[in-house]
């Protein structure tokens, strides 16, 4: 533990999944004073003595709020403020799938897909911001290597995908005069409990997994959700001072199939 964050306080959406914890963990250890985010309050309550746990000195608060709701923006914004005074660190990171052609895409879907994956983190961004900007702060989005290199079969998800790193670039422009850095990190193949089950219920083993991953990325390997947490946290740290309107490709080198 180096004290990389000592003393920030940080936002994290998606708090219960992989990336999520793994990054709400790393941020503990690096001294950071963290809000969780999910709407999964079992999880999430997992998690945070999962963090408590393996980090005694961590200052860490939670919240059960479904980012897919607007009015969830302001409360978080709200707790963060009334736990720990400040913000300075916002993490975008909550998403959810869905498995559907274009051609088939329901209204449903797609209401679903953009209101958690992307309107959600432009909600939370705008409530964030004046504290942001009193703190001279910094935002890091959770977007796809797909949102970059899309795929057939989960169009609705590559497209907020897309967005993300769109509206990241514009924040960082149109936050620069406020000392506000905005950049986004593209994980690729990442092996989280989500991945676990979904493969369970299909009947798939973890080697099943690992062979395709195998033939998925120069790396010939799943990433580990920390691994995809220290580029979040350099990201959210003074190290990266001079790094803005980036996407970041944590991907292991995914390959792109035409």
């Amino acid at each position: 533990m180096t004290g990389r964050l000592k003393d920030k306080v940080a936002i994290i959406t998606g708090a219960a999944g992989g990336i999520g914890s793994a990054t709400g963990q790393l941020f503990c250890e690096e001294g950071a004073k963290v809000l969780l985010v999910d709407r999964d309050e079992p999880g999430l309550n997992s998690v945070v003595a999962q963090i408590r746990s393996a980090v005694p000195s961590a200052e860490i608060a939670s919240l059960t709020a479904d980012v897919s709701e607007e009015a969830s923006a302001s409360r978080i914004v709200s707790t963060a403020i009334s736990t720990f005074g400040r913000i300075d660190v916002l993490v975008n990171n909550a998403g959810i799938r869905a498995y559907e052609a274009l051609a088939e895409a329901k209204t449903e879907t797609w209401d679903a897909i953009l209101k958690t994956n992307l309107l959600s983190y432009a909600w939370l961004t705008r409530e964030a911001l004046p504290h942001l900007r009193a703190s001279r702060g910094n935002i890091v989005n959770v977007s796809s290597t797909h949102g970059v290199n899309p795929r057939a079969g989960m169009g609705q998800y590559d497209v907020a995908k897309a967005g993300i790193i769109s509206m990241t670039k514009t924040l960082a422009f149109e936050e620069a005069a406020h000392g506000i850095r905005a950049n986004a990190v593209c994980p690729g193949l990442t092996l989280t409990p989500f991945h676990l089950r979904r493969a369970q219920a299909e009947g798939r083993t973890r080697e099943d997994l690992d062979a395709e991953a195998a033939h998925g990325c120069l790396a010939r390997r799943w990433a580990e959700p920390r691994e995809i947490a220290y580029p979040i946290l350099w990201l959210a740290s003074d190290e990266a001072s001079y790094i803005t309107a980036t996407a970041i490709m944590v991907d292991g080198g995914r390959f792109v199939v035409g």
